[in-house]
Formats: structure tokens, sequence, C-alpha cells
């Protein structure tokens, strides 16, 4: 075995050091800014839209944009606008990689940012999937600063005291429709 830097050993091993780890940042990194990461299957994407009613003209601000499962398909298939949120840095990297690859760039903007500090009034559909405790604390500042008529879809994680409008078994979606989801439930 050749003991020196370019040796084929040396080079092979080094390459999947670099992978495996960026393989675990991936994956283990969004701890460490809130939350892990689980990609949204396309049956749960599309549910999200056909609840929401998503059209050209609304913009969907998503919380918690990962790597772009909503992002895209409701900038490039639904002629939505779209303000993605996400905090993890290589994520970011990849979802402008992917806005600058593809149809429909100029309807997304992506912002590097805490999901708790976007400003929501001027959004028709909002899009969450985050941990229940996210979503407790997304409730107090969806009921600031949501406009009449904004939906609000979550996948997998219901908002704690409201009651959604809809529900799709299959596919794990919530519907919300403001101010009714707090009406329905009693709270307010």
């Amino acid at each position: 075995m050749d003991g020196s830097w370019s040796s084929p050993y040396f080079i092979g091993g080094a390459v999947l050091f670099a992978f495996a780890g960026a393989v675990a940042y991936f994956w283990m990194s969004s701890f460490l800014f809130g939350a892990g990461y689980q990609g949204a299957p396309r049956r749960s994407v599309d549910a999200m839209f056909r609840l929401s009613g998503l059209r050209a003209g609304d913009l969907l601000v998503e919380l918690g944009a990962g790597v772009g499962a909503v992002t895209f398909p409701a900038a490039r298939e639904r002629c939505a606008r779209v303000l993605a949120i996400e905090i993890e840095p290589l994520r970011v990297i990849l979802l402008r990689a992917r806005r600058a690859l593809g149809p429909g760039s100029d309807r997304i903007e992506i912002r590097r940012m805490n999901l708790f500090e976007v400003p929501l009034g001027e959004a028709t559909v909002v899009s969450a999937f985050l941990w229940p405790g996210a979503m407790a604390r997304l409730r107090p500042k969806f009921e600031r600063e949501l406009r009449a008529g904004a939906r609000v879809v979550s996948r997998c994680h219901a908002i704690p005291e409201w009651t959604p409008t809809e529900y799709d078994r299959g596919s794990d979606v919530y519907l919300y429709i403001w101010p009714g989801a707090v009406a329905a439930g009693g709270m307010a």
C-alpha cells in the first residue's frame, strides 16, 4: 500500500470521509437549528395544494422549507409566488441552487431566517411540517398576523386549540382557514 497523499486509497478514503460528513451534517445539523429533517412525500404535497386551493396569485409562505418539496411544485406547477423560509445553511444553498436551475425562479424568494420572525401578513397560504411544539409556538403568531381568509396547511401535526376546516387522513394533512379555525374551536 502506497502511503503517499496522492495514493488512490488515501484519496478514496478522504472522499468517502467527506461524503459521510456531508450526509451526517445534512441529517443531523437541523437538530442544532431546532428540528430534524424529513422530506415530504408527493401525495402530502398534492393534498396540501388541493386542500388549500393553491393557485396563481397566491403567496405561499413555506415555514421550514427543507430542500423545497413544497416550494418548487407550488411555483412551477401552481404558478404561486413562494416565500421559502429555512434556517439551516446547507439547505438554503440547495434551495438557491434548485431555484437557479429550474423554471419559475422569478416566483420564488428564499430567506435564511428563523421561521418565528417571518412576517405573515401578506400570506394567503402558509405551509408547515413542524414538530408539535413549534406548531404551538406558531399559533399566537398566526392569530396576530394572518389576514382573514388565509389558509394554513400542516402535515402531520395539528395546530393546538384550532379546529381544522378539513383533514385528509390518507396524507395526514390539516387545513385551517383563518379566523374560522379559532371560532370553530371556541378559542380567541
